[in-house]
């Protein structure tokens, strides 16, 4: 029996359970998770979308840790392993995983998990808030035996979500200016990724002012707090910068700061990316607004290929051209997981890391 942090029900805190994790079946590893942290998309889960068939569950998958077991078939991995697990698999055999033009796969994940008789489900495949937890290869990147997995977790979702918006989706270009809205942990790693890419300007968006020295740590430029204005935050940035940025990136998961965001590029030839997850409202614009010139894209994982794009980043971190340490603000244990919880729904953290021994 292992122990895992179980969300019996949407809107209520979860509780520390003892679970079976079945043995690694066919292509599948088990591996101890060392490091975990949470992300929005487990909040989202737990208090907004509240899907009726999504509970109970063991949330997380912003994680790292060590392969113990592996199934019949595995190849790649072997026990004593490093390895991140990733919500996004990638099988590289189906035609998804073929296409250059997206990092998405159509195969699925099977849940391990049981607690008191009753089968819980898996979320994103992945299920981190857990001693335990069993993955198929092809959602599990092996990486580095150097790299440190309480600072390395974070690039199993966040940091690569928002790095690669820019790097990868929106492909900002050297000597561009960009906006970035919401600076959560993914809004941050856009700044970092606009940096990356060499933009000389870039402005960060946020309501939250204890947020802009963070982001001027990671590459910012400017700060600009919309409450500290009376007119449109789209209108504020084009005053700003004659006209629009070349580069938007949208990481709230709100539908009007999506529109914001898309309204402050400039008309002729702006790009503006959504990387905020929402599946509660629809968004709305004019369609002049894209026939000018603007393009508007969606970003999943950065546009990385989840395994290839895991063992780069945290290369990328050993070799010092990634910025980690920066967005770890709290550090708990697995029993401290609804004040991580508590931290992360009140803005009051950018990312929580729960291991056995917090640093």
């Amino acid at each position: 029996m292992d122990t895992s942090a179980v969300a019996w029900e949407p809107n209520k805190p979860l509780v520390i359970e003892e679970v079976e994790v079945a043995p690694p079946q066919a292509n599948e590893i088990r591996f101890k998770v060392v490091a975990t942290a949470v992300c929005h998309s487990d909040l989202y889960h737990l208090f907004e979308s509240m899907p009726k068939d999504g509970f109970p569950a063991v949330l997380g998958h912003e994680a790292a840790g060590i392969v113990e077991s592996v199934g019949p078939g595995v190849t790649e991995f072997q026990p004593g392993d490093k390895v991140i697990p990733i919500f996004l698999s990638q099988c590289k055999e189906c035609r998804f995983c073929k296409s250059p033009k997206t990092n998405q796969s159509l195969v699925g994940a099977e849940s391990r998990f049981t607690c008191k008789g009753k089968k819980v489900l898996q979320f994103a495949g992945t299920s981190t808030f857990s001693e335990y937890t069993v993955i198929n290869q092809i959602a599990v990147a092996k990486i580095d035996p150097a790299a440190p997995l309480e600072k390395v977790c974070l690039i199993g979702c966040g940091i690569c979500t928002g790095y690669g918006a820019a790097v990868n989706t929106a492909k900002v270009e050297p000597g561009s200016t960009c906006a970035v809205f919401g600076l959560g942990a993914v809004g941050l790693a856009a700044v970092m990724g606009c940096k990356a890419a060499g933009a000389k300007r870039i402005i960060a968006v946020d309501l939250n002012p204890d947020k802009a020295e963070k982001a001027k740590v990671l590459g910012a430029t400017d700060f600009v707090n919309p409450k500290d204005h009376n007119k449109p935050i789209h209108e504020v940035l084009a005053g700003m910068t004659n006209g629009g940025v070349d580069y938007s990136v949208e990481c709230v998961g709100n539908v009007e700061v999506m529109r914001s965001a898309f309204e402050s590029c400039m008309p002729a030839w702006g790009v503006s990316v959504i990387v905020g997850w929402t599946e509660l409202n629809d968004v709305a614009i004019r369609p002049t607004h894209l026939i000018s010139g603007r393009t508007w894209k969606g970003s999943l994982f950065g546009g990385f290929k989840s395994k290839d794009g895991v063992t780069k980043m945290v290369k990328a971190y050993l070799d010092k051209k990634l910025q980690l340490d920066e967005f770890i603000t709290h550090n708990m244990t697995l029993d401290q997981v609804n004040d991580a919880i508590e931290l992360m729904k009140h803005s009051k953290c950018i990312r929580v890391v729960m291991s056995d021994s917090p640093q």
